[in-house]
C-alpha cells in the first residue's frame, strides 16, 4: 500500500534556499519539514493529530508558513514558498485532521 505524500518546495531565490531549498512533506498521518544539507539532512516532524493551528504569512511573492503543536514543541517554520503552495499545505493539514477517525486519542 502506498502512502499519499505531497511535496512543497521552496524558492530558490529566497534566503537560506538557494542551494538546499526546504521541503515541507505532508501525509495523513505527519507534517515533516526536510532541510538538505551538503551531507544528510535535518527534519522536523509533527504528527496531523498535534497540529495545533497553521499560520501563513504572505509577502510580495513569497508565503512563510508555521506550523504549531499541541504538543509543546517549537513550531515547524518554512520560508520561501509560493503563495498557492502555503494555502494548500494549510489546507491539506485541515483535511487530514477532519479525516482522522474521532474519539481515539494518541499519546
Amino acid at each position: 500500500m502506498t502512502e499519499e505524500k505531497h511535496v512543497f518546495t521552496a524558492s530558490r531565490w529566497t534566503a537560506g534556499n538557494l542551494f538546499f531549498p526546504v521541503r515541507l512533506e505532508l501525509t495523513p498521518e505527519r507534517v515533516t519539514r526536510v532541510k538538505p544539507r551538503l551531507i544528510g539532512s535535518d527534519e522536523e516532524t509533527i504528527s496531523i493529530s498535534k497540529v495545533a493551528s497553521v499560520s501563513i504569512r504572505t509577502g510580495l511573492i513569497w508565503a512563510d508558513i508555521r506550523i504549531e503543536s499541541s504538543g509543546g514543541t517549537d513550531p515547524i517554520l518554512s520560508h520561501g514558498h509560493a503563495k498557492e503552495d502555503a494555502v494548500a499545505v494549510r489546507d491539506l493539514i485541515q483535511r487530514y485532521q477532519q479525516a482522522a477517525p474521532r474519539g481515539r486519542e494518541t499519546d
